[in-house]
């Protein structure tokens, strides 16, 4: 934003917009400039927002595309990338420029599949029609994007998502010469950036553009199957009824729809709890849950159950990504939040990891149980969380290790039955000093007959 002179105590910000500098005020700050909140917000549209600052700070990379740039949240990287044209160690910048120049080719292929140019052309003027509730949907003003080039910005992402899905279920065992697709890493990593919280179109464009040309193009199919099936992988863990505003939202249906009745409601704040070794060590036993039921904790008869949790190099992206948008648009139901403050608490040190991974709970893919125990941690770091039904969970852990006589017990399991010889040894020294009673016992009833 440009500033120039104009007096001792004031100085023009762009064109007509004045700081006061004795009072520090500004005077018809320009709502059009990237950045900018968009107020008042539509609550009922608006569900695409930049990440809060306390959970950027912790990991920045977390929350930036690493290939495709999709919506107008990241548009800056573009023209960022063109003035590193020519500088190929650049690679971000340069995979930037080879995506835009990707998306160009995708809407000339997807023009072939649809009829042509007159199809196209209706896509674009449906997006025309809704251009002011697509704007709605980010948190963001977007004013600074004229419309013309807005409506562009949204017909190629919006036809590059759909023409990439139709790709990927497509291929085969031949190569097309897509890299995108006869490179299995760069498939990966669009799919990650089609996760990204900034980097969304709202969900109902997208329906609203290709309910009616997915049925054509692959019979018995819908658009919604597409994405949830082939382009995610999602397809036994998304309700029909799964209602969802962006791919943001519906990764995050994957995790809440997990979360059991009785862990909706309301519940007491959550009490400080031991981390795993020391609850094992204590008695709590430890059970891994193979379903997909990440969210659904339960403690039974002294035993910890635990949904099967993958960690893996992208992990952490995906989960953050979902945190945010509960941090910003379900501040009253931030499910998976307040379960991995709960994880968090379980997970201090490498110790807890093993056990965990022992037990089947976490299955680690990147190596260190040190580095699972960091992304957990990190995780559970800049978010806001609600009382949530992990603090019965807690209660019931807390007072059954409390118990003297749960606590004895384990004491003499771990002190005496730790392992098979001890264990052995102990039973051996038992039944000697059993059979040594007897005998005692024998000789004095002999005695006095």
């Amino acid at each position: 934003m440009a500033f120039r002179e104009t007096s001792d105590s004031a100085q023009t910000i762009g064109s007509d917009r004045t700081l006061d500098l004795e009072s520090g005020t500004i005077h018809e700050l320009d709502k059009s400039a990237p950045g900018m909140w968009q107020f008042p917000t539509i609550p009922d549209i608006c569900c695409i927002y930049r990440v809060p600052y306390s959970m950027r700070q912790l990991d920045p990379e977390s929350y930036i595309p690493q290939f495709v740039i999709i919506g107008p949240l990241h548009r800056s990287l573009k023209s960022q990338a063109l003035k590193c044209l020519g500088d190929i160690t650049n690679t971000k910048s340069i995979g930037y420029l080879n995506m835009e120049e990707h998306k160009k080719i995708y809407l000339e292929k997807f023009s072939q599949r649809v009829g042509g140019k007159k199809a196209i052309d209706g896509f674009r003027r449906i997006i025309e029609e809704d251009e002011e509730m697509i704007r709605a949907s980010y948190s963001e003003s977007t004013t600074w994007i004229p419309s013309q080039e807005f409506v562009d910005m949204i017909l190629h992402d919006s036809v590059f998502i759909l023409e990439f899905i139709l790709r990927i279920s497509e291929q085969g065992t031949t190569k097309r010469g897509d890299p995108l697709i006869d490179q299995h890493t760069l498939s990966i990593t669009v799919r990650n950036d089609l996760l990204l919280l900034e980097n969304q179109l709202p969900y109902f464009i997208l329906e609203k553009l290709f309910d009616p040309v997915v049925p054509i193009l692959r019979p018995n199919e819908t658009f919604r199957e597409l994405v949830i099936d082939d382009l995610f992988g999602f397809d036994t863990k998304v309700g029909n009824n799964s209602k969802f505003r962006h791919f943001t939202d519906l990764n995050r249906c994957v995790y809440v729809e997990t979360l059991p009745e009785h862990g909706k409601g309301s519940f007491p704040e959550m009490e400080y709890v031991h981390n795993a070794d020391k609850l094992d060590r204590g008695g709590i036993k430890f059970k891994a849950v193979e379903e997909d039921l990440l969210l659904d904790v339960r403690f039974v008869n002294g035993c910890l159950k635990i949904p099967c949790l993958y960690i893996h190099a992208d992990t952490e992206k995906i989960l953050r990504n979902v945190m945010a948008l509960e941090q910003c648009h379900y501040p009253d139901e931030v499910h998976v939040s307040n379960y991995f403050v709960f994880l968090a608490s379980l997970i201090d040190t490498d110790k807890d990891v093993d056990l965990f991974v022992e037990k089947g709970i976490i299955k680690n893919w990147i190596g260190q149980h040190r580095l699972v125990a960091d992304v957990v941690n990190r995780l559970s770091l800049g978010v806001t969380i609600e009382d949530s039904y992990y603090s019965n969970i807690v209660n019931e852990v807390n007072a059954y290790y409390s118990s003297p006589v749960n606590s004895s017990l384990a004491i003499l399991k771990r002190v005496y039955f730790g392992n098979m010889w001890t264990g052995t040894a102990t039973v051996a020294a038992t039944l000697l000093l059993l059979m040594t009673l007897i005998q005692t016992v024998a000789s004095v009833i002999q005695a006095m007959q």
